[in-house]
């Protein structure tokens, strides 16, 4: 199905000022306001300059289903129905991470649930790339090929419209009341085709200094000297762990007052000191190379153990927060490269 940009952000409009299956707000990444380069994540308005087509946004879309601070007792009542457009393969990744984590056999965390439940996602092909962006080195692509609702792909002044869900399908039969929908062709497909493949093209150029293995299991044997180099320049902040799509611990505070019960969680960070302490004061990892060490391990084999799925989704928005400036995609090649010579830490 093809439709026209113009139209499918006339569309958007439509869904929330007309409630188009209860949706009443529609996100998607805008031009920064900030002086850079980058996109943030904000609600449709009547202004704003509205990207969906670059990279992925500075904010990890996690945010909008796993917020940074959430009351989770009591549970608000009143739901929102929205719309998420333009997220990218990496942080799709990072969703269906999430999803088994926070919604399995054994445990179901209700808020994050209805969050999921609650939202359609609309992906989008990455026609640029930033800097940081690596999804190639960890078996990921600038495009999303399932998990989504509806997915976009930009060819000239149109979306090629791929419905991957119940609920994209209800959402392209409202498209098709109220906009001009297209047929496609074999023609427009071999576009997408070629554009996909040009992007992946200046991907791997662009990582070809990070190129490594895939055998993660040897981040476990590399001598704990080689970790507490590079760790040197970390700070502890905790600002990677906080801007990841896939990090999901959190601390869970009592903010009740008088007789209002009420819990509130708060992201938590394995970078920080007290992170692993316990109540009695002990600390399994009270030095700052362990604690960074844990986090590349946690990334590439706990996280595969658990769930079958890589924790890093390559968005590289870890390299652009660090304030010590350190290269994760460096790290990694470099410890990969190191000779076995595993020391307990």
């Amino acid at each position: 199905m093809l439709v026209k940009v113009k139209d499918f952000f006339a569309f958007l409009y439509l869904c929330k000022e007309k409630k188009i299956l209860g949706v009443t707000q529609v996100i998607l990444p805008v031009k920064s306001k900030f002086g850079n380069d980058g996109y943030n994540l904000a609600e449709l308005d009547k202004e704003g300059e509205y990207v969906i087509d670059s990279y992925r946004a500075i904010d990890p879309v996690k945010i909008l289903f796993y917020a940074p601070r959430e009351k989770v007792y009591p549970e608000d009542e009143a739901g929102v129905k929205r719309i998420v457009a333009g997220v990218k393969d990496c942080d799709l990744r990072g969703l269906k991470l999430l999803d088994k984590a926070l919604i399995n056999e054994n445990f179901v965390d209700p808020v994050y649930k209805k969050w999921r439940d609650d939202t359609i996602v609309i992906t989008s092909d990455c026609m640029e790339i930033a800097p940081s962006c690596h999804c190639n080195l960890v078996g990921g692509k600038p495009y999303s090929e399932d998990g989504y609702d509806l997915n976009l792909s930009r060819v000239g002044d149109s979306y090629l419209v791929k419905v991957g869900s119940d609920k994209g399908e209800r959402l392209v039969g409202e498209m098709r009341r109220y906009i001009k929908v297209e047929s496609s062709s074999d023609e427009i497909e071999k576009l997408v085709e070629d554009n996909r493949a040009s992007v992946l093209k200046r991907l791997e150029e662009n990582n070809k200094d990070f190129e490594r293995g895939t055998d993660y299991e040897r981040m476990r044997e590399i001598s704990i000297e080689a970790w507490k180099e590079e760790s040197r320049d970390c700070v502890g902040c905790g600002g990677c762990n906080n801007i990841c799509p896939t990090c999901y611990c959190v601390i869970l505070n009592d903010e009740s007052k008088d007789k209002d019960f009420t819990k509130v969680r708060s992201y938590d960070s394995c970078q920080l000191t007290g992170y692993a302490r316990v109540a009695g004061g002990a600390n399994p990892r009270p030095k700052m190379y362990q604690r960074f060490r844990n986090r590349y391990l946690c990334k590439f084999l706990y996280m595969k153990y658990n769930f079958d799925l890589l924790g890093c989704t390559g968005c590289g928005r870890c390299i652009d927060v660090c304030p010590g400036e350190i290269e994760f995609r460096g790290v990694v090649k470099r410890i990969m490269e190191k000779e076995k010579s595993f020391q307990e830490a």
